[in-house]
């Protein structure tokens, strides 16, 4: 996928209408808004628009209103919340592509902001249907992408409208500029030794992720529970630990192809078990063989293991991290994922967090103003780094 795209800055926007794709899937209770991260994120293209005078039109989806209205999903909360950033009024329409949007769009002025309501409401939206594609394109100009999280789907208004031909001028927002620059060129140019650090329960979620990273890195890392499929193709004793038996001639094959590609492939050498999947089950470490007695289970890496995979974080110059080290919501089991987000706090390499888990752990950790780059979205960062064509950007012009 070529991942050289128009930004906004490559294109003349004053007096122009642009449809803008953001990511405001953001966690709502009782009408207000707990985490305003992703609209905070959206803030510097929305304001680059608006100072280049064109007419901002935001859309986006929330939650999952299954092709119906369902007002527990409005956008409305946001568009008050994103008014308050803006210092600036943020006109809600109450539709999409009906009557009120039509109307908010055609009294916007240059530099006003309208906020669609949720894309979702209309199960065209995800179906991609060609008619709502040309409803939503109606008037518009230039279309803006800037919701990586949404960017491996290919909706209505991650892509349709500009793969059906309604919309010619495509470009990225600032935040998809930004995961391409930071993600594209750790796979294309990576500062050597890059390495990578997989987690997470299951080595069936990240197949094509580390068959795509072996042909890249100098270093793989595995920890979470997808490191005891890979122990047990080793011939150790998982004990009760969760453990994908089918695939253990895949992670065999897996070592096998990391070896002839002269790739480290590093695994847990000591781990933190436990009698039970509980916080406050008896625990212990694993002895120096580092097999699991029966009706024990591997929650957490070891200390020596901890050791290890902070020295190859050390000496790394790119890293890329997807996934927990154990089972970091346990507070007894989290030292693990805690040491890795350390470790990447004190390097001066390249660090770039793939979304998910990884992201809440170093933002909840406090380290997340000392990381290079953290992704915005999981399932859009795990099929990069898987090498696959992400819609909503394979979409936008190319420079």
């Amino acid at each position: 996928m070529n991942v050289n795209k128009k930004t906004v800055k490559d294109v003349d926007v004053n007096g122009k209408t642009c449809l803008v794709r953001v990511d405001f899937n953001v966690p709502i209770k009782d009408g207000v808004i707990t985490d305003t991260t992703r609209i905070e994120g959206a803030l510097p293209t929305i304001e680059y628009l608006r100072e280049r005078g064109a007419k901002v039109i935001l859309c986006s989806h929330l939650g999952r209103p299954k092709g119906e209205v369902n007002l527990k999903y409005t956008l409305k909360p946001a568009a008050v919340k994103l008014g308050e950033y803006l210092k600036a009024q943020v006109t809600f329409a109450a539709d999409s592509i009906g009557a009120a949007a039509k109307k908010a769009i055609a009294d916007a002025k240059p530099g006003d902001v309208v906020l669609l309501e949720n894309l979702r409401f209309y199960k065209e939206e995800e179906a991609n249907d060609k008619e709502f594609c040309r409803a939503l394109s109606e008037g518009i100009d230039v279309y803006v992408n800037d919701a990586f999280g949404t960017a491996h789907r290919a909706h209505a208004s991650t892509a349709g409208i500009v793969q059906y031909g309604f919309v010619k001028t495509a470009v990225s927002g600032f935040l998809i500029e930004k995961e391409l620059k930071f993600m594209g060129g750790a796979l294309d140019n990576p500062k050597r030794p890059f390495v990578a650090i997989l987690g997470g329960a299951k080595v069936s979620d990240k197949i094509g992720v580390i068959n795509n990273l072996l042909e890249k890195v100098d270093t793989l890392i595995i920890g979470g529970a997808m490191a005891y499929t890979f122990l047990k193709a080793q011939g150790k004793n998982v004990g009760a630990s969760l453990c994908e038996n089918d695939k253990l001639d895949l992670a065999r094959e897996l070592i096998a192809k990391a070896e002839a590609k002269k790739v480290k492939f590093l695994l847990p050498i000591d781990n933190k078990i436990a009698d039970a999947f509980a916080n406050d089950a008896n625990q212990k470490i694993t002895g120096g063989d580092g097999d699991i007695p029966d009706g024990w289970q591997g929650l957490d890496i070891g200390p020596k293991t901890i050791e290890l995979f902070s020295g190859a974080i050390k000496t790394a110059k790119t890293v890329v991290w997807n996934g927990p080290m154990g089972v970091f919501e346990f507070e007894n089991f989290a030292a693990g994922t805690k040491a890795v987000a350390e470790a990447l706090s004190k390097t001066d390499a390249i660090t770039i967090i793939g979304g998910g888990d990884s992201a809440a752990a170093v933002t909840q950790l406090g380290y997340a103003d000392k990381m290079s780059h953290i992704s915005t979205g999981g399932g859009a960062s795990l099929e990069f780094l898987e090498g696959l064509e992400l819609p909503g950007v394979a979409c936008l012009n190319d420079r």
